[in-house]
């Protein structure tokens, strides 16, 4: 598990970043593979679903994930979806819910509030960010905060982290992201 001594202090967060190893899957999939629409065997990714949440100090049913699909879609989590959630970003202030975004070469985007306690997680490739995604993502925070007015980037006392995720010159892109 990958921390990082921007989000160490925030005692109301359990966090982790994660990169292949220490996984359950095997042969092309051998990895900690916690994507449930890959074609990996099922009992290895919740095994390595489980291996997450053990690591963050979460259940495994609250570690809520998305179907990504390059959207500007965002979700507010209260409580634990009973559906299949299909976007690219969600919020939540309530303790004991974990988000979870799978990137490969987008970006995944880790927002903490920390003066309201809100996070958010945002799946973020070219084409999502594209559709506005991130933007998305803010606004959706600033309607849920109690004061939505004074949001600053000083004022809202907020971390974004970012990992990166593929180097200039094996970027690939379509034309619409030209205009």
């Amino acid at each position: 598990m990958i921390k990082s001594y921007l989000l160490d202090n925030q005692s109301f967060l359990s966090y982790g970043f994660f990169n292949r190893a220490g996984g359950k899957s095997k042969g092309i999939y051998k990895s900690l593979n916690c994507g449930k629409g890959s074609n990996d065997n099922i009992k290895d990714i919740h095994s390595n679903l489980k291996i997450v949440s053990k690591k963050i100090g979460c259940s495994e049913k609250n570690l809520i994930s998305l179907n990504q699909v390059h959207s500007n879609k965002v979700y507010k989590i209260n409580t634990i979806p009973k559906i299949k959630l299909i976007g690219d970003a969600f919020v939540t202030n309530k303790s004991n819910i974990a988000l979870s975004i799978l990137s490969a070469d987008c970006a995944p985007v880790f927002i903490v509030d920390k003066k309201e306690k809100f996070i958010a997680a945002i799946h973020a490739g070219w084409k999502g960010a594209l559709k506005g995604i991130i933007k998305n993502t803010i606004n959706t925070l600033k309607k849920e905060r109690e004061n939505p007015f004074n949001i600053t980037f000083e004022k809202w006392r907020k971390i974004v982290y970012l990992k990166h995720s593929y180097a200039y010159n094996s970027l690939g892109y379509e034309e619409d992201i030209l205009k």
